[in-house]
Protein backbone atom coordinates (compact mmCIF):
# COMPACT_ATOMS: atom_id res chain seq x y z
CA UNK A 1 0.00 0.00 0.00
CA UNK A 2 2.89 2.35 0.73
CA UNK A 3 4.12 1.78 -2.82
CA UNK A 4 0.68 2.62 -4.22
CA UNK A 5 0.46 5.76 -2.12
CA UNK A 6 3.83 6.82 -3.45
CA UNK A 7 2.61 6.43 -7.03
CA UNK A 8 -0.70 8.17 -6.49
CA UNK A 9 0.50 11.71 -7.25
CA UNK A 10 1.70 10.51 -10.65
CA UNK A 11 -1.92 9.97 -11.70
CA UNK A 12 -3.23 13.31 -10.50
CA UNK A 13 -4.94 15.57 -13.02
CA UNK A 14 -3.44 19.07 -13.26
CA UNK A 15 -5.85 21.71 -12.02
CA UNK A 16 -5.37 24.38 -14.64
CA UNK A 17 -7.27 25.39 -17.73
CA UNK A 18 -6.05 24.99 -21.26
CA UNK A 19 -6.78 28.00 -23.39
CA UNK A 20 -9.05 27.20 -26.33
CA UNK A 21 -8.45 28.86 -29.64
CA UNK A 22 -11.35 29.28 -32.01
CA UNK A 23 -10.28 28.18 -35.48
CA UNK A 24 -11.85 30.06 -38.34
CA UNK A 25 -12.84 28.03 -41.38
CA UNK A 26 -10.81 28.56 -44.55
CA UNK A 27 -11.97 28.34 -48.11
CA UNK A 28 -9.62 27.74 -50.99
CA UNK A 29 -9.92 28.94 -54.51
CA UNK A 30 -7.80 28.43 -57.60
CA UNK A 31 -7.63 32.18 -58.12
CA UNK A 32 -5.64 34.13 -55.59
CA UNK A 33 -7.31 36.99 -53.75
CA UNK A 34 -10.73 36.02 -55.12
CA UNK A 35 -13.66 35.94 -52.70
CA UNK A 36 -15.90 32.85 -52.80
CA UNK A 37 -19.53 33.91 -53.06
CA UNK A 38 -22.38 32.26 -51.16
CA UNK A 39 -23.84 31.00 -54.43
CA UNK A 40 -20.58 29.28 -55.43
CA UNK A 41 -20.27 27.78 -51.97
CA UNK A 42 -23.79 26.34 -52.17
CA UNK A 43 -23.02 24.90 -55.60
CA UNK A 44 -19.88 23.19 -54.27
CA UNK A 45 -21.72 21.79 -51.25
CA UNK A 46 -24.59 20.52 -53.38
CA UNK A 47 -22.15 18.84 -55.75
CA UNK A 48 -20.43 17.16 -52.81
CA UNK A 49 -23.77 15.97 -51.42
CA UNK A 50 -24.62 14.46 -54.80
CA UNK A 51 -21.33 12.56 -54.82
CA UNK A 52 -21.99 11.28 -51.31
CA UNK A 53 -25.48 10.13 -52.25
CA UNK A 54 -24.14 8.03 -55.12
CA UNK A 55 -21.56 6.26 -52.95
CA UNK A 56 -21.97 3.64 -50.20
CA UNK A 57 -24.19 4.64 -47.32
CA UNK A 58 -23.82 3.81 -43.64
CA UNK A 59 -26.29 0.93 -44.13
CA UNK A 60 -23.92 -0.70 -46.59
CA UNK A 61 -21.50 -1.36 -43.73
CA UNK A 62 -23.99 -2.55 -41.08
CA UNK A 63 -24.00 -6.29 -40.37
CA UNK A 64 -26.85 -8.02 -42.14
CA UNK A 65 -28.07 -5.15 -44.32
CA UNK A 66 -25.28 -4.73 -46.84
CA UNK A 67 -27.37 -6.49 -49.48
CA UNK A 68 -30.66 -4.97 -50.55
CA UNK A 69 -33.08 -7.67 -51.69
CA UNK A 70 -35.99 -6.87 -53.90
CA UNK A 71 -38.48 -9.01 -55.72
CA UNK A 72 -39.22 -8.45 -59.35
CA UNK A 73 -42.71 -8.63 -60.77
CA UNK A 74 -42.16 -12.20 -61.94
CA UNK A 75 -41.27 -13.33 -58.44
CA UNK A 76 -37.54 -13.71 -58.98
CA UNK A 77 -35.17 -12.31 -56.41
CA UNK A 78 -32.75 -9.47 -57.07
CA UNK A 79 -29.72 -8.62 -54.93
CA UNK A 80 -28.26 -5.14 -55.39
CA UNK A 81 -25.58 -3.06 -53.75
CA UNK A 82 -26.14 0.69 -53.75
CA UNK A 83 -22.55 1.44 -54.71
CA UNK A 84 -22.10 -1.20 -57.44
CA UNK A 85 -24.06 -1.12 -60.66
CA UNK A 86 -25.78 -4.23 -61.95
CA UNK A 87 -23.48 -4.15 -64.97
CA UNK A 88 -20.39 -4.49 -62.78
CA UNK A 89 -21.80 -7.58 -61.05
CA UNK A 90 -22.68 -9.38 -64.28
CA UNK A 91 -20.65 -12.45 -65.17
CA UNK A 92 -20.33 -11.55 -68.86
CA UNK A 93 -20.08 -15.23 -69.84
CA UNK A 94 -17.17 -15.94 -67.52
CA UNK A 95 -16.88 -19.69 -66.94
CA UNK A 96 -17.37 -21.18 -63.47
CA UNK A 97 -16.05 -24.58 -62.41
CA UNK A 98 -17.49 -26.24 -59.27
CA UNK A 99 -15.94 -28.95 -57.11
CA UNK A 100 -18.22 -30.34 -54.41
CA UNK A 101 -17.01 -32.15 -51.29
CA UNK A 102 -18.89 -33.74 -48.38
CA UNK A 103 -22.56 -34.38 -47.82
CA UNK A 104 -25.66 -34.10 -49.99
CA UNK A 105 -26.35 -30.66 -48.49
CA UNK A 106 -23.21 -29.46 -50.27
CA UNK A 107 -24.55 -30.90 -53.52
CA UNK A 108 -27.68 -28.82 -53.01
CA UNK A 109 -25.61 -25.76 -52.04
CA UNK A 110 -23.75 -26.11 -55.34
CA UNK A 111 -27.06 -26.08 -57.21
CA UNK A 112 -28.17 -22.94 -55.33
CA UNK A 113 -24.87 -21.12 -55.92
CA UNK A 114 -24.97 -22.00 -59.60
CA UNK A 115 -28.57 -20.79 -59.91
CA UNK A 116 -27.52 -17.40 -58.52
CA UNK A 117 -24.49 -17.06 -60.79
CA UNK A 118 -26.32 -18.30 -63.87
CA UNK A 119 -28.85 -15.49 -63.51
CA UNK A 120 -25.99 -13.00 -63.47
CA UNK A 121 -24.60 -14.13 -66.81
CA UNK A 122 -22.00 -16.69 -65.78
CA UNK A 123 -21.51 -19.92 -67.71
CA UNK A 124 -20.69 -23.30 -66.20
CA UNK A 125 -17.87 -25.50 -67.41
CA UNK A 126 -16.78 -29.04 -66.57
CA UNK A 127 -13.26 -28.34 -67.87
CA UNK A 128 -11.02 -26.90 -65.18
CA UNK A 129 -8.52 -25.62 -67.76
CA UNK A 130 -11.02 -23.17 -69.26
CA UNK A 131 -12.45 -21.92 -65.95
CA UNK A 132 -12.27 -18.23 -65.04
CA UNK A 133 -13.67 -18.93 -61.56
CA UNK A 134 -13.10 -22.10 -59.52
CA UNK A 135 -15.44 -22.59 -56.55
CA UNK A 136 -14.90 -25.36 -54.01
CA UNK A 137 -18.00 -26.26 -51.97
CA UNK A 138 -16.40 -27.57 -48.80
CA UNK A 139 -16.97 -29.76 -45.74
CA UNK A 140 -15.60 -29.33 -42.20
CA UNK A 141 -17.10 -32.37 -40.51
CA UNK A 142 -13.70 -34.11 -40.19
CA UNK A 143 -10.06 -33.05 -40.29
CA UNK A 144 -9.36 -35.31 -43.27
CA UNK A 145 -12.00 -33.49 -45.33
CA UNK A 146 -10.39 -30.13 -44.60
CA UNK A 147 -6.88 -31.41 -45.39
CA UNK A 148 -8.14 -32.55 -48.79
CA UNK A 149 -9.23 -28.96 -49.50
CA UNK A 150 -5.89 -27.48 -48.36
CA UNK A 151 -4.06 -29.84 -50.72
CA UNK A 152 -6.41 -28.96 -53.57
CA UNK A 153 -5.88 -25.23 -52.96
CA UNK A 154 -2.13 -25.67 -53.35
CA UNK A 155 -2.70 -27.38 -56.72
CA UNK A 156 -5.12 -24.70 -57.92
CA UNK A 157 -2.82 -21.87 -56.81
CA UNK A 158 0.06 -23.34 -58.81
CA UNK A 159 -2.27 -23.55 -61.81
CA UNK A 160 -3.40 -19.96 -61.24
CA UNK A 161 0.19 -18.66 -61.23
CA UNK A 162 0.92 -20.32 -64.56
CA UNK A 163 -2.21 -18.85 -66.11
CA UNK A 164 -1.34 -15.29 -65.09
CA UNK A 165 1.11 -15.13 -67.99
CA UNK A 166 -1.27 -16.20 -70.72
CA UNK A 167 -4.90 -15.87 -69.62
CA UNK A 168 -7.27 -13.73 -67.65
CA UNK A 169 -6.39 -14.28 -63.96
CA UNK A 170 -8.31 -17.19 -62.46
CA UNK A 171 -10.24 -16.56 -59.23
CA UNK A 172 -10.46 -19.23 -56.52
CA UNK A 173 -13.33 -19.31 -54.04
CA UNK A 174 -14.17 -21.42 -50.99
CA UNK A 175 -17.87 -21.92 -50.25
CA UNK A 176 -19.69 -23.67 -47.42
CA UNK A 177 -18.68 -24.98 -44.01
CA UNK A 178 -14.91 -24.62 -44.28
CA UNK A 179 -15.30 -20.97 -45.30
CA UNK A 180 -17.36 -20.43 -42.15
CA UNK A 181 -15.01 -22.29 -39.80
CA UNK A 182 -11.59 -21.18 -41.08
CA UNK A 183 -12.27 -17.75 -42.55
CA UNK A 184 -9.16 -16.03 -41.20
CA UNK A 185 -6.81 -18.91 -42.01
CA UNK A 186 -8.14 -19.19 -45.55
CA UNK A 187 -7.69 -15.48 -46.27
CA UNK A 188 -4.24 -15.17 -44.73
CA UNK A 189 -2.56 -18.53 -45.37
CA UNK A 190 -0.34 -17.93 -48.40
CA UNK A 191 -3.14 -15.87 -50.02
CA UNK A 192 -4.61 -18.98 -51.61
CA UNK A 193 -8.20 -17.74 -51.82
CA UNK A 194 -9.83 -14.77 -53.56
CA UNK A 195 -13.42 -15.29 -52.38
CA UNK A 196 -15.01 -16.74 -49.24
CA UNK A 197 -18.76 -17.34 -48.92
CA UNK A 198 -20.36 -19.11 -45.97
CA UNK A 199 -23.48 -21.30 -46.30
CA UNK A 200 -25.79 -18.30 -45.81
CA UNK A 201 -23.94 -15.92 -48.15
CA UNK A 202 -24.42 -17.42 -51.61
CA UNK A 203 -26.66 -14.52 -52.68
CA UNK A 204 -23.61 -12.29 -52.31
CA UNK A 205 -21.43 -14.31 -54.71
CA UNK A 206 -21.78 -11.95 -57.73
CA UNK A 207 -20.73 -9.01 -55.57
CA UNK A 208 -17.83 -10.91 -53.98
CA UNK A 209 -16.52 -11.98 -57.38
CA UNK A 210 -16.73 -8.38 -58.61
CA UNK A 211 -14.66 -7.20 -55.65
CA UNK A 212 -12.15 -9.99 -56.30
CA UNK A 213 -11.83 -8.87 -59.92
CA UNK A 214 -10.54 -5.57 -58.56
CA UNK A 215 -7.62 -7.37 -56.94
CA UNK A 216 -9.02 -7.57 -53.41
CA UNK A 217 -9.93 -10.60 -51.31
CA UNK A 218 -13.69 -10.70 -50.69
CA UNK A 219 -15.47 -12.45 -47.84
CA UNK A 220 -18.98 -12.89 -46.44
CA UNK A 221 -19.38 -15.56 -43.77
CA UNK A 222 -22.23 -14.06 -41.75
CA UNK A 223 -24.69 -16.66 -40.51
CA UNK A 224 -28.40 -15.96 -40.73
CA UNK A 225 -31.38 -16.84 -38.57
CA UNK A 226 -33.71 -16.66 -41.57
CA UNK A 227 -31.93 -17.62 -44.81
CA UNK A 228 -33.43 -20.72 -46.48
CA UNK A 229 -33.00 -19.69 -50.16
CA UNK A 230 -36.73 -20.38 -50.48
CA UNK A 231 -37.07 -18.01 -53.46
CA UNK A 232 -34.16 -19.53 -55.39
CA UNK A 233 -34.87 -22.54 -57.59
CA UNK A 234 -31.72 -24.70 -57.65
CA UNK A 235 -30.33 -25.77 -61.02
CA UNK A 236 -30.38 -29.54 -60.63
CA UNK A 237 -27.66 -31.65 -62.21
CA UNK A 238 -29.13 -35.08 -61.45
CA UNK A 239 -27.44 -38.18 -62.93
CA UNK A 240 -29.39 -39.07 -66.07
CA UNK A 241 -32.12 -36.72 -64.80
CA UNK A 242 -33.77 -39.41 -62.68
CA UNK A 243 -33.18 -38.15 -59.10
CA UNK A 244 -32.69 -34.88 -57.23
CA UNK A 245 -32.03 -33.49 -53.75
CA UNK A 246 -34.42 -30.90 -52.31
CA UNK A 247 -33.30 -28.90 -49.28
CA UNK A 248 -36.15 -28.38 -46.80
CA UNK A 249 -34.26 -26.82 -43.89
CA UNK A 250 -30.87 -25.45 -42.86
CA UNK A 251 -28.84 -25.45 -39.66
CA UNK A 252 -29.20 -27.54 -36.51
CA UNK A 253 -30.19 -26.94 -32.88
CA UNK A 254 -29.14 -30.30 -31.41
CA UNK A 255 -25.63 -29.27 -30.30
CA UNK A 256 -24.21 -32.81 -30.15
CA UNK A 257 -20.87 -32.44 -28.41
CA UNK A 258 -18.80 -33.75 -31.35
CA UNK A 259 -20.53 -31.82 -34.13
CA UNK A 260 -19.36 -28.63 -35.88
CA UNK A 261 -22.56 -28.16 -37.94
CA UNK A 262 -24.36 -25.69 -35.61
CA UNK A 263 -21.27 -23.47 -35.79
CA UNK A 264 -20.79 -23.65 -39.56
CA UNK A 265 -24.43 -23.70 -40.69
CA UNK A 266 -26.13 -21.86 -37.86
CA UNK A 267 -29.44 -22.30 -36.09
CA UNK A 268 -32.23 -24.47 -37.41
CA UNK A 269 -34.79 -22.87 -39.73
CA UNK A 270 -37.24 -24.49 -42.13
CA UNK A 271 -38.10 -23.59 -45.69
CA UNK A 272 -41.80 -22.80 -46.30
CA UNK A 273 -43.93 -25.74 -47.45
CA UNK A 274 -45.15 -23.85 -50.52
CA UNK A 275 -41.59 -23.34 -51.80
CA UNK A 276 -40.72 -27.02 -51.34
CA UNK A 277 -43.88 -28.21 -53.08
CA UNK A 278 -43.22 -25.87 -56.00
CA UNK A 279 -39.73 -27.33 -56.49
CA UNK A 280 -40.94 -30.93 -56.25
CA UNK A 281 -43.71 -30.24 -58.80
CA UNK A 282 -41.15 -28.73 -61.15
CA UNK A 283 -38.93 -31.81 -60.79
CA UNK A 284 -41.89 -34.08 -61.42
CA UNK A 285 -42.70 -32.17 -64.61
CA UNK A 286 -39.07 -32.65 -65.69
CA UNK A 287 -39.43 -36.42 -65.31
CA UNK A 288 -37.46 -36.84 -62.08
CA UNK A 289 -38.41 -40.16 -60.51
CA UNK A 290 -36.86 -39.85 -57.05
CA UNK A 291 -36.56 -36.90 -54.66
CA UNK A 292 -34.52 -36.88 -51.45
CA UNK A 293 -35.55 -34.28 -48.85
CA UNK A 294 -32.46 -32.81 -47.19
CA UNK A 295 -31.66 -31.24 -43.85
CA UNK A 296 -29.16 -31.48 -41.01
CA UNK A 297 -32.03 -32.74 -38.83
CA UNK A 298 -34.60 -33.21 -41.57
CA UNK A 299 -37.37 -34.74 -39.45
CA UNK A 300 -37.44 -31.82 -36.99
CA UNK A 301 -38.84 -29.73 -39.87
CA UNK A 302 -41.28 -27.06 -38.64
CA UNK A 303 -42.72 -24.47 -40.99
CA UNK A 304 -43.90 -21.42 -39.05
CA UNK A 305 -44.65 -19.24 -42.07
CA UNK A 306 -48.05 -17.69 -42.71
CA UNK A 307 -49.60 -20.75 -44.31
CA UNK A 308 -48.84 -22.89 -41.25
CA UNK A 309 -51.67 -24.30 -39.18
CA UNK A 310 -51.80 -25.91 -35.75
CA UNK A 311 -50.24 -24.88 -32.43
CA UNK A 312 -49.44 -28.21 -30.78
CA UNK A 313 -45.98 -28.74 -29.25
CA UNK A 314 -43.44 -30.90 -31.07
CA UNK A 315 -43.50 -34.61 -30.16
CA UNK A 316 -40.34 -36.67 -29.69
CA UNK A 317 -39.78 -40.40 -29.92
CA UNK A 318 -40.46 -42.11 -26.60
CA UNK A 319 -37.46 -42.00 -24.25
CA UNK A 320 -35.71 -39.15 -26.10
CA UNK A 321 -34.94 -35.59 -25.01
CA UNK A 322 -33.31 -32.44 -26.36
CA UNK A 323 -31.04 -29.66 -25.13
CA UNK A 324 -33.62 -27.10 -26.29
CA UNK A 325 -37.18 -26.41 -25.16
CA UNK A 326 -40.21 -27.95 -26.82
CA UNK A 327 -41.22 -25.92 -29.87
CA UNK A 328 -44.78 -24.78 -30.51
CA UNK A 329 -46.84 -24.62 -33.68
CA UNK A 330 -46.09 -24.93 -37.35
CA UNK A 331 -46.41 -27.67 -39.93
CA UNK A 332 -44.30 -30.68 -39.02
CA UNK A 333 -42.30 -33.23 -40.97
CA UNK A 334 -45.25 -35.61 -41.21
CA UNK A 335 -47.34 -32.82 -42.77
CA UNK A 336 -44.62 -32.04 -45.31
CA UNK A 337 -43.98 -35.71 -46.13
CA UNK A 338 -47.70 -36.22 -46.67
CA UNK A 339 -48.00 -33.28 -49.08
CA UNK A 340 -44.82 -34.05 -51.01
CA UNK A 341 -45.85 -37.67 -51.54
CA UNK A 342 -49.18 -36.56 -53.08
CA UNK A 343 -47.58 -34.60 -55.91
CA UNK A 344 -46.62 -37.60 -58.03
CA UNK A 345 -47.57 -41.14 -56.95
CA UNK A 346 -44.91 -42.48 -59.34
CA UNK A 347 -42.08 -40.47 -57.72
CA UNK A 348 -40.13 -42.03 -54.88
CA UNK A 349 -39.61 -39.90 -51.76
CA UNK A 350 -36.60 -40.32 -49.48
CA UNK A 351 -35.20 -38.11 -46.72
CA UNK A 352 -31.86 -37.64 -44.95
CA UNK A 353 -30.41 -37.06 -42.47
CA UNK A 354 -32.88 -37.53 -39.62
CA UNK A 355 -32.32 -37.65 -35.86
CA UNK A 356 -33.79 -40.65 -33.94
CA UNK A 357 -35.54 -38.30 -31.51
CA UNK A 358 -37.93 -37.04 -34.19
CA UNK A 359 -39.76 -40.24 -35.15
CA UNK A 360 -43.16 -40.00 -33.47
CA UNK A 361 -45.61 -42.72 -34.53
CA UNK A 362 -47.46 -40.50 -37.03
CA UNK A 363 -44.30 -40.25 -39.17
CA UNK A 364 -43.78 -44.02 -39.09
CA UNK A 365 -47.42 -44.78 -39.94
CA UNK A 366 -47.29 -42.38 -42.90
CA UNK A 367 -44.18 -44.12 -44.25
CA UNK A 368 -45.89 -47.50 -43.87
CA UNK A 369 -49.10 -46.39 -45.58
CA UNK A 370 -47.79 -44.31 -48.48
CA UNK A 371 -46.63 -46.38 -51.47
CA UNK A 372 -44.12 -43.89 -52.83
CA UNK A 373 -42.38 -43.05 -49.54
CA UNK A 374 -39.42 -45.41 -49.38
CA UNK A 375 -39.42 -47.96 -46.55
CA UNK A 376 -35.86 -47.07 -45.70
CA UNK A 377 -34.86 -45.07 -42.63
CA UNK A 378 -31.49 -43.66 -41.74
CA UNK A 379 -31.18 -43.95 -37.96
CA UNK A 380 -27.83 -42.55 -36.77
CA UNK A 381 -26.80 -44.27 -33.54
CA UNK A 382 -23.20 -42.95 -33.26
CA UNK A 383 -22.47 -45.38 -30.38
CA UNK A 384 -23.93 -48.43 -28.64
CA UNK A 385 -22.89 -47.27 -25.18
CA UNK A 386 -25.22 -45.15 -23.04
CA UNK A 387 -22.20 -43.62 -21.32
CA UNK A 388 -20.69 -42.48 -24.62
CA UNK A 389 -24.10 -41.30 -25.91
CA UNK A 390 -24.39 -39.11 -22.81
CA UNK A 391 -20.96 -37.60 -23.46
CA UNK A 392 -22.03 -37.03 -27.07
CA UNK A 393 -25.19 -35.24 -25.82
CA UNK A 394 -27.36 -37.34 -28.11
CA UNK A 395 -30.41 -37.24 -25.84
CA UNK A 396 -31.06 -40.99 -25.58
CA UNK A 397 -29.74 -44.22 -24.12
CA UNK A 398 -28.90 -47.49 -25.81
CA UNK A 399 -32.18 -48.91 -24.50
CA UNK A 400 -34.27 -46.03 -25.87
CA UNK A 401 -32.63 -46.42 -29.28
CA UNK A 402 -33.33 -50.17 -29.38
CA UNK A 403 -36.94 -49.57 -28.31
CA UNK A 404 -37.31 -47.16 -31.24
CA UNK A 405 -35.88 -49.79 -33.62
CA UNK A 406 -38.43 -52.32 -32.38
CA UNK A 407 -41.26 -49.80 -32.83
CA UNK A 408 -40.12 -48.99 -36.36
CA UNK A 409 -39.95 -52.66 -37.33
CA UNK A 410 -43.39 -53.25 -35.80
CA UNK A 411 -45.03 -50.45 -37.81
CA UNK A 412 -42.94 -50.96 -41.00
CA UNK A 413 -42.07 -54.69 -41.09
CA UNK A 414 -40.23 -54.45 -44.43
CA UNK A 415 -38.09 -51.46 -43.37
CA UNK A 416 -34.39 -51.20 -44.25
CA UNK A 417 -32.19 -49.40 -41.72
CA UNK A 418 -28.91 -47.55 -42.14
CA UNK A 419 -26.83 -45.74 -39.54
CA UNK A 420 -23.79 -43.63 -38.58
CA UNK A 421 -21.17 -44.64 -36.01
CA UNK A 422 -18.15 -42.85 -34.53
CA UNK A 423 -15.26 -44.91 -33.18
CA UNK A 424 -12.96 -43.62 -30.45
CA UNK A 425 -14.97 -40.72 -29.05
CA UNK A 426 -13.67 -38.97 -25.94
CA UNK A 427 -13.54 -41.37 -22.99
CA UNK A 428 -14.66 -44.42 -24.97
CA UNK A 429 -13.50 -47.61 -23.23
CA UNK A 430 -13.03 -51.07 -24.68
CA UNK A 431 -16.32 -52.07 -23.05
CA UNK A 432 -18.08 -49.12 -24.72
CA UNK A 433 -16.67 -50.27 -28.05
CA UNK A 434 -17.92 -53.82 -27.50
CA UNK A 435 -21.40 -52.44 -26.76
CA UNK A 436 -21.32 -50.71 -30.15
CA UNK A 437 -20.47 -54.01 -31.85
CA UNK A 438 -23.35 -55.79 -30.12
CA UNK A 439 -25.76 -52.98 -31.12
CA UNK A 440 -24.76 -53.34 -34.77
CA UNK A 441 -25.41 -57.09 -34.58
CA UNK A 442 -28.73 -56.67 -32.80
CA UNK A 443 -30.22 -54.08 -35.17
CA UNK A 444 -29.06 -55.50 -38.51
CA UNK A 445 -28.36 -52.55 -40.79
CA UNK A 446 -27.76 -52.92 -44.52
CA UNK A 447 -25.93 -49.59 -45.08
CA UNK A 448 -23.55 -47.79 -42.74
CA UNK A 449 -21.29 -44.74 -42.51
CA UNK A 450 -18.51 -45.28 -39.98
CA UNK A 451 -15.68 -42.95 -39.01
CA UNK A 452 -12.93 -42.51 -36.45
CA UNK A 453 -13.54 -39.52 -34.19
CA UNK A 454 -11.97 -36.24 -35.25
CA UNK A 455 -12.15 -33.41 -32.70
CA UNK A 456 -13.28 -30.06 -34.11
CA UNK A 457 -12.69 -26.63 -32.62
CA UNK A 458 -15.70 -24.71 -31.23
CA UNK A 459 -17.58 -27.88 -30.33
CA UNK A 460 -18.63 -28.78 -26.77
CA UNK A 461 -16.17 -31.70 -26.81
CA UNK A 462 -13.30 -29.38 -27.73
CA UNK A 463 -13.97 -27.17 -24.71
CA UNK A 464 -15.11 -29.73 -22.12
CA UNK A 465 -13.79 -33.20 -23.03
CA UNK A 466 -10.42 -34.79 -23.71
CA UNK A 467 -9.59 -36.56 -26.94
CA UNK A 468 -7.92 -39.38 -25.02
CA UNK A 469 -8.29 -42.40 -27.32
CA UNK A 470 -5.01 -42.97 -29.23
CA UNK A 471 -5.22 -42.76 -33.03
CA UNK A 472 -4.15 -46.39 -33.49
CA UNK A 473 -6.88 -47.53 -31.09
CA UNK A 474 -9.48 -45.46 -32.94
CA UNK A 475 -8.42 -47.04 -36.22
CA UNK A 476 -8.50 -50.58 -34.82
CA UNK A 477 -11.96 -50.09 -33.35
CA UNK A 478 -13.19 -48.54 -36.59
CA UNK A 479 -11.96 -51.55 -38.58
CA UNK A 480 -13.71 -53.91 -36.16
CA UNK A 481 -16.96 -51.95 -36.48
CA UNK A 482 -16.72 -52.04 -40.28
CA UNK A 483 -16.08 -55.79 -40.22
CA UNK A 484 -19.12 -56.51 -38.03
CA UNK A 485 -21.23 -54.09 -40.07
CA UNK A 486 -20.38 -55.94 -43.28
CA UNK A 487 -21.16 -59.30 -41.72
CA UNK A 488 -24.61 -58.14 -40.67
CA UNK A 489 -25.28 -56.36 -43.97
CA UNK A 490 -24.41 -59.57 -45.85
CA UNK A 491 -26.82 -61.49 -43.62
CA UNK A 492 -29.63 -58.95 -44.15
CA UNK A 493 -29.08 -58.84 -47.91
CA UNK A 494 -28.82 -62.62 -48.27
CA UNK A 495 -32.32 -62.89 -46.85
CA UNK A 496 -33.55 -61.10 -50.01
CA UNK A 497 -32.38 -63.88 -52.36
CA UNK A 498 -35.38 -65.26 -54.23
CA UNK A 499 -37.48 -62.13 -53.69
CA UNK A 500 -38.64 -59.74 -56.41
CA UNK A 501 -37.64 -56.11 -55.86
CA UNK A 502 -38.86 -52.94 -57.57
CA UNK A 503 -35.72 -51.18 -58.83
CA UNK A 504 -35.29 -47.63 -60.08
CA UNK A 505 -32.66 -47.82 -62.83
CA UNK A 506 -29.71 -45.42 -62.55
CA UNK A 507 -27.84 -46.42 -65.70
CA UNK A 508 -24.97 -48.66 -66.71
CA UNK A 509 -22.96 -50.45 -64.05
CA UNK A 510 -19.56 -48.86 -63.43
CA UNK A 511 -17.86 -52.24 -63.78
CA UNK A 512 -19.49 -53.50 -66.96
CA UNK A 513 -21.31 -51.92 -69.89
CA UNK A 514 -23.22 -55.20 -70.21
CA UNK A 515 -24.97 -54.63 -66.89
CA UNK A 516 -27.37 -52.04 -65.52
CA UNK A 517 -27.48 -50.66 -62.01
CA UNK A 518 -30.35 -49.41 -59.88
CA UNK A 519 -31.65 -49.17 -56.33
CA UNK A 520 -34.39 -50.86 -54.40
CA UNK A 521 -36.95 -49.17 -52.18
CA UNK A 522 -34.57 -50.02 -49.31
CA UNK A 523 -31.75 -48.14 -51.10
CA UNK A 524 -29.74 -51.27 -51.90
CA UNK A 525 -27.73 -51.35 -55.12
CA UNK A 526 -28.86 -54.00 -57.62
CA UNK A 527 -26.84 -55.16 -60.64
CA UNK A 528 -28.59 -56.99 -63.48
CA UNK A 529 -27.95 -57.78 -67.18
CA UNK A 530 -28.83 -55.21 -69.81
CA UNK A 531 -31.59 -56.85 -71.85
CA UNK A 532 -35.07 -56.11 -73.15
CA UNK A 533 -37.88 -57.18 -70.84
CA UNK A 534 -41.66 -57.28 -70.89
CA UNK A 535 -43.13 -53.80 -71.23
CA UNK A 536 -45.61 -54.57 -68.45
CA UNK A 537 -46.17 -58.00 -66.90
CA UNK A 538 -47.76 -60.27 -67.98
CA UNK A 539 -47.58 -58.79 -71.52
CA UNK A 540 -45.30 -60.47 -74.05
CA UNK A 541 -44.13 -57.30 -75.84
CA UNK A 542 -40.60 -56.36 -74.81
CA UNK A 543 -38.87 -53.00 -74.43
CA UNK A 544 -35.33 -51.85 -73.59
CA UNK A 545 -34.53 -50.65 -70.08
CA UNK A 546 -33.43 -47.02 -69.69
CA UNK A 547 -32.24 -44.87 -66.79
CA UNK A 548 -35.26 -43.65 -64.85
CA UNK A 549 -37.33 -46.76 -65.51
CA UNK A 550 -38.86 -48.87 -62.79
CA UNK A 551 -38.27 -52.60 -63.30
CA UNK A 552 -39.05 -55.72 -61.31
CA UNK A 553 -35.85 -57.65 -60.60
CA UNK A 554 -35.61 -61.14 -59.14
CA UNK A 555 -32.67 -61.28 -56.67
CA UNK A 556 -30.32 -64.22 -57.36
CA UNK A 557 -27.29 -63.43 -55.15
CA UNK A 558 -26.13 -60.93 -52.53
CA UNK A 559 -23.17 -59.65 -50.57
CA UNK A 560 -22.66 -56.85 -48.03
CA UNK A 561 -22.46 -54.16 -50.72
CA UNK A 562 -25.00 -55.07 -53.39
CA UNK A 563 -27.54 -57.48 -54.85
CA UNK A 564 -27.46 -59.24 -58.22
CA UNK A 565 -30.48 -60.40 -60.19
CA UNK A 566 -32.35 -60.51 -63.48
CA UNK A 567 -34.97 -58.05 -64.68
CA UNK A 568 -38.43 -59.53 -65.23
CA UNK A 569 -40.50 -56.62 -66.55
CA UNK A 570 -41.07 -52.91 -66.55
CA UNK A 571 -43.23 -51.67 -63.68
CA UNK A 572 -44.51 -48.58 -61.90
CA UNK A 573 -45.28 -47.11 -58.49
CA UNK A 574 -48.52 -45.57 -59.70
CA UNK A 575 -51.69 -46.92 -58.17
CA UNK A 576 -50.04 -48.18 -54.97
CA UNK A 577 -51.89 -45.62 -52.90
CA UNK A 578 -55.29 -44.33 -54.02
CA UNK A 579 -56.33 -42.70 -50.72
CA UNK A 580 -54.39 -39.44 -51.01
CA UNK A 581 -56.44 -36.30 -50.34
CA UNK A 582 -54.87 -33.01 -49.28
CA UNK A 583 -55.79 -31.88 -45.80
CA UNK A 584 -54.31 -29.55 -43.23
CA UNK A 585 -54.28 -31.15 -39.77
Amino acid sequence: MQYLRTLKPSFAIPQYRIPVRRIQPRYCCNLANTRVTSRERRTTVNKFKTQLASGPSFQDFIKGVSVIRTHAADGEYSDTHGYLSQELEMGNSRKVYFETYGCQMNVNDTEIAWSILQRRGYERTVDLNEADVVLLVTCSIREKAEQTIWNRLQQLTAMKRKRLKTHTPMKIGILGCMAERLKTDLLEREKLVDVLAGPDAYRDLPHLLTVADGGQQASNVLLSLEETYADIMPVHHAPQGYSAFVSIMRGCDNMCSYCIVPFTRGRERSRPVSSILEEVRMLSDQGVREVTLLGQNVNSYRDTSEQSCGSDPTQLSRGFKTVYRTKQGGLRFSDLLDRVSRIDPDMRIRFTSPHPKDFPDEVLHLIAERGNICKQIHLPAQSGSSQVLKAMRRGYTREAYLDLVKNIKRIIPEVSLSSDFISGFCGETEDDHQQTLTLIREVGYNVGFLFAYSMRKKTHAYHRLQDDVPAEVKQRRLEECISVFREEAARVNTALIGSTELVLVEGESKRSAEDLCGRTDGNMKVIFPKEDVAAQAPESDTAPINAGDYVLVKILSANSQSLRGRALSHSSLRGTDTTMTETCP
